[in-house]
């Protein structure tokens, strides 16, 4: 086990960040080559005398511990207490290993966690991905390409309630795929569609990333949520533009001309009821944090009790308690997983700051003219190459702590680019070859369930991607340049707030 996965809920639904394996494995000679490199660099960091050259060692012996499959919770221990221990000696690794962990995780921006957790686990659990699908297929089947946009907004309406890109885009694709490829998509924008739906999973609120980012950052998490909902809706709008001009072009490879007559009302009316847990959820989070009536954290708080409520009245008409009792440990799990993670990264920040490798890093990029305009745009191509050998969350742990004074001193907002950088991220798990949502969907497309008889490749994965990449990037751009997209609802709640 390493790196992140998106563990299962006890209905097979996959919801939050957690180890998993990667979908490649150094072997032979390349591995015997890698443990080489790492003890080399290992040793130079305990030897060397200069603290840049040994934060410098430190980022290589990470990286090659993460090409090496270790877990990357102990890939960002290992090289941020030996290059404390280079810098300090036994006295200051101490001083800090008392206090570290403890400061890493008890924080008021973290408290929401655990709460969001629960809710995405109770609720992915409870076939809600179904419903939202079903009820989307009725009121937008007169549409050309209905079942593709309607895909893509019951993603965005399940990303809503669970937080979670995998699971999201896992039961929409087990429900989507089949309905589209027998009413005559083509594969490949029936995969676009199934990909594009997981995008908001993690802008809209709840989102792990977005808490998590803003524990690294020591972000107010409530104005960090809330600034990905603006964004969320845009993706989920650019992708259904995008599907309903591929086909009104394609005709009916993109359901074109396969789209069908309006729904009677009283159908639409029952589908709509039938998905009534989303607009409850989204009211007692959204609406509550807008309001100022809860906290981040109280929002979470009461939308896990709204969804535990809902799981006993379902777990009472079945007499299935089991599922029940198994997300509640998943969530212990997770939550652990996750926290353990976030003991690692400030180990590593403390270690770039002893180091002098985010001020080096800084005075670099101010040094050479970099705008915030450019700067962005450099990260937005440096983040989708860093995505073609790394998982989203590893992405962020490892570049976020050398970045932050940079971006103080190049006066982009934290929110701000907690935002993009999530996005970025989320973009990244689809990026080949080594984007990992690739392989968990191309594994359930070869269940002849799914498939419906068509042979669908790794290749047909691949070109989905390329379909969908402008209208991502597209959004990347707008955010870079009209960054009120991503601060004006942060910038109004605390207007409004007294």
């Amino acid at each position: 086990m390493d790196a992140l996965e998106e563990t299962s809920s006890p209905a097979g639904v996959a919801t939050v960040p957690i180890a998993r394996q990667r979908p490649w494995a150094p072997g032979g000679w390349l591995l015997a080559g890698l443990w080489v490199l790492t003890v080399v660099s290992v040793v130079g960091m305990l030897a060397v005398g200069d603290r840049l050259i040994i934060g410098a060692l430190g980022f290589v012996v990470m990286m090659l511990l993460i090409l090496l499959r270790v877990p990357i919770a102990v890939s960002l221990l290992v090289p941020a207490l030996l290059g404390i221990f280079s810098i300090g000696g036994l006295r200051l690794l101490e001083s800090l290993a008392g206090r570290t962990p403890y400061g890493s995780i008890a924080s008021w921006s973290l408290s929401a966690l655990p709460m969001f957790v629960l809710m995405g686990v109770v609720v992915a659990s409870g076939g809600l991905a179904g419903s939202l699908f079903q009820a989307a297929r009725q009121w937008l089947r007169w549409l050309p390409g209905g079942l593709a946009v309607g895909t893509n907004l019951a993603g965005a309406g399940l990303a809503a309630v669970t937080g979670s890109t995998l699971g999201t885009s896992y039961v929409l694709a087990r429900v989507g795929v089949p309905e589209m490829l027998r009413a005559g998509y083509h594969k490949r924008i029936a995969i676009m569609a199934v990909m594009t739906a997981g995008l908001p999973g993690q802008l809209i609120p709840p989102s792990i990333l977005l808490v998590i980012y803003a524990g690294l950052v020591q972000a107010p998490v409530g104005p960090q949520l809330i600034a990905g909902v603006i964004p969320g809706i845009l993706i989920a709008v650019v992708f259904s533009v995008m599907m309903l001009l591929l086909a009104l072009v394609l005709g009916g490879r993109a359901g074109g001309e396969k789209h069908g007559e309006p729904v009677p009302f009283p159908t639409m009316l029952k589908a709509a009821l039938a998905a009534w847990p989303v607009p409850v959820l989204v009211l007692v989070i959204m609406g509550g944090m807008f309001s100022g009536v809860f906290t981040a954290t109280e929002a979470g708080a009461g939308a896990a009790l709204v969804a535990v409520l809902m799981a006993i009245g379902t777990a009472v008409k079945s007499g299935d308690w089991k599922s029940m009792g198994a997300g509640l440990t998943e969530t212990v799990q997770s939550v652990g997983m996750m926290f353990l993670l976030l003991i690692g990264a400030q180990f590593l920040t403390e270690m770039f700051s002893l180091t002098g490798v985010s001020a080096y890093f800084q005075d670099w990029v101010v040094g050479a003219g970099f705008t915030r305009v450019t700067f962005l745009l450099a990260m937005l191509v440096f983040y989708l190459l860093l995505g073609l050998a790394m998982d989203t969350l590893a992405m962020m742990l490892l570049t976020i702590p050398v970045l932050v004074p940079t971006l103080q001193a190049l006066d982009i907002p934290l929110i701000f680019f907690g935002v993009f950088v999530v996005l970025l991220a989320e973009i990244s798990s689809l990026s080949p070859p080594v984007g990992f949502l690739l392989f968990v969907l191309h594994d359930l497309f070869q269940d002849p369930k799914v498939n419906v008889g068509q042979r669908i490749t790794l290749n047909d994965l691949f070109m989905a991607v390329w379909y969908l990449l402008p209208g991502a990037v597209l959004v990347l751009l707008l955010m870079i340049w009209f960054p009120d997209i991503v601060m004006f609802l942060p910038n109004a709640t605390a207007a409004s707030s007294p």
